[in-house]
């Protein structure tokens, strides 16, 4: 008997996001979208060629309320798609928002170009904008002429069609087939349940599931190929287009982040990877294989123990494991898990994964799929953490500033599952559950610390090639994604050649120089866990409520960790060091 996915129709309101507290209906919606774009050439008309030192901050508190109005709705629409990718009405509606946003970017694109042309010294860099305009300045080398800048947003839409066509093909398109189960069920493969299928205690359902999810991969590998190499080609050229020396210069530089964080993250990285072989070593001898396989890595290394948590367990489990963040994060991130912010389980067309986003004026939102496993705890954990950072954030700062930066993203997610982590390890008598949660931290620091920084170099090296002119083909790829399985984990793991096309898989190539910062949020949020417990959650609280209104490096410092140091890095890296031994001995190994 085939278990499929329910539809959409079938899943229970109490477990949807209440997407109707953004707009009450589609035609709301649509009301918007009209209004927001007759903003947007209004705003154009009203001070193209015409921003002056006189009426700076008022041209950006009207910039300011139209990118506001913009995000309500293209974050409507794009939650509306991620809710079922199949249909056709909320496809045209993501489609429409792409256009408002180009329409958008189009409209504001003078505004840094016109503001460099106005002396510093007729410019209010006390006020309000301060920091923001204190930014723009920094940015002057790399800001072109207006029109210049009106055609490079203009081509902002064509950039996007790698990711488009991408998102399109493997959440919406790509079919994966149907394994059989440890019960001999035949079960759908999907994106959401392939992480799932290679935790199984089976040996054989994990093989069986890696082997046909990575071949539906090679049957389009040729395509996947040309589309991430179309992605990096934009990458270089959009940098190349801003007077960057590169294209990671160009990412990093926007956070106002040294290229020598990047380059000590992976040389740290490096250093460490003798930990990493040792974990492999040590998950070998558990398992007790004779070769340790790619499909091996995922499943816990604790035999026959259940982990299984409902729904309603996460929600308790996260809210006592989150306690020393006090009894007002702790009861407004309740209320946000019973109240309409998330949306739970999977359902046919659903996007993949998970995620935190939402409207400033409104409140966070979170994209679950929920299989009741212990990892999707820590996961709602994650997530609770992007969201209360954005609560904080918006209760804290005005618009210009609500937002965080990618590079601090992390660091409120990563803590919090820090923190659950430790709470369910003190709370434990359970020693096979006690060995179970110090191999989930482990699984944490290979798959948040030392894969992702995989990822990192792996994007770094590609997007070197392109800018040296190197093609980027299907088998220049796998051959350079192989190579960095074997360097990070070591010889006593079996690279198949399945992984050669893990790459083809990973979103987040799309958003290039994205995934380091998982590292270094990880490595920060150890740094706060520790804090927290030691010193209580007030300097941590500052961190939260700082939105965007210093630069990245200097509200984590004032928050008492400075990640321009390998310090951060290296002290988390020390922890997962001390956990391998704690794993041997408590497997008795």
């Amino acid at each position: 008997m085939e278990k499929k996915q329910k539809k959409r129709s079938e899943v229970a309101d109490e477990f949807k996001w209440r997407i109707g507290d953004i707009f009450g209906s589609d035609e709301a919606w649509r009301s918007a979208l009209d209004e927001t774009s007759a903003l947007a050439a209004a705003f154009a008309d009203k001070y193209r060629g015409k921003v002056t030192g006189a009426n700076v901050e008022a041209c950006l508190a009207e910039q300011d309320a139209l990118s506001e109005k913009f995000m309500a709705v293209m974050v409507y629409a794009r939650m509306k798609l991620d809710e079922d990718t199949n249909v056709p009405q909320s496809q045209g509606m993501a489609d429409m928002a792409q256009g408002l946003f180009v329409k958008c970017l189009a409209a504001v694109s003078f505004v840094e170009p016109e503001l460099l042309c106005i002396n510093e010294n007729d410019l209010p860099l006390h006020g309000k904008y301060k920091q923001y305009l204190n930014n723009i300045l920094r940015k002057r080398s790399h800001i072109r002429s207006a029109e210049v800048e009106e055609l490079l947003a203009n081509a902002a839409e064509i950039g996007q069609a790698p990711d488009n066509v991408y998102g399109m093909m493997t959440d919406a398109d790509m079919k994966f087939g149907f394994i059989t189960d440890e019960n001999g069920e035949q079960i759908e493969l999907t994106q959401s349940r392939f992480i799932p299928f290679m935790e199984s205690q089976d040996r054989r359902v994990r093989k069986d599931a890696f082997e046909t999810y990575y071949s539906a991969f090679k049957k389009q590998i040729n395509t996947l190929a040309a589309l991430y190499s179309s992605s990096v080609k934009k990458d270089v050229f959009f940098a190349k287009s801003k007077n960057f020396t590169s294209a990671l210069d160009a990412a990093l530089f926007e956070n106002n982040i040294p290229l020598s964080v990047y380059s000590n993250l992976i040389e740290t990285i490096h250093e460490f990877l003798p930990a990493m072989h040792a974990y492999m070593r040590l998950r070998k001898k558990a398992l007790g294989v004779s070769e340790l396989h790619m499909y091996d890595i995922y499943t816990p290394i604790v035999p026959s123990f259940d982990a299984k948590v409902s729904y309603d367990e996460a929600k308790k489990g996260v809210a006592e494991g989150l306690a020393p963040l006090g009894a007002d994060y702790v009861g407004t991130a309740g209320r946000g898990m019973d109240g309409g912010w998330i949306d739970v389980y999977e359902n046919e067309g659903k996007r993949s994964g998970a995620y935190a986003w939402g409207v400033f004026g409104v409140h966070p939102f979170i994209l679950l799929n929920y299989e009741n496993k212990l990892d999707d705890m820590f996961t709602l954990a994650h997530e609770i953490g992007h969201a209360m950072h954005s609560y904080y954030s918006w209760e804290s700062q005005p618009y210009v500033y609500s937002d965080y930066t990618i590079f601090l993203a992390e660091v409120a997610s990563t803590v919090n599952e820090t923190l659950l982590m430790e709470h369910l390890l003190d709370k434990t008598t359970d020693k096979k559950m006690r060995a179970y949660l110090i191999n989930h931290f482990l699984e944490q620091f290979r798959g948040t610390v030392f894969r992702q920084t995989m990822f990192a170099e792996f994007e770094m090296l590609t997007h070197e090639m392109a800018e040296r002119g190197e093609p980027l083909t299907a088998e220049t790829i796998n051959f350079l994604y192989r190579g960095l399985n074997e360097k990070y984990y070591g010889p006593d793991m079996i690279v198949d050649e399945q992984i050669n096309l893990e790459w083809a898989r990973i979103p987040h190539f799309y958003s290039a120089f994205y995934v380091y910062q998982y590292a270094t949020g990880f490595s920060a949020a150890v740094a706060f866990a520790n804090h927290i417990k030691e010193k209580g959650p007030e300097s941590y609280k500052s961190f939260l409520s700082a939105g965007s209104s210093d630069y990245s490096i200097e509200i984590l410092k004032k928050a008492g960790v400075d990640m321009s140091e390998t310090r951060p890095v290296r002290e988390a890296l020390a922890l997962f060091t001390s956990l391998v031994s704690k794993m041997e001995e408590a497997l008795e190994l």
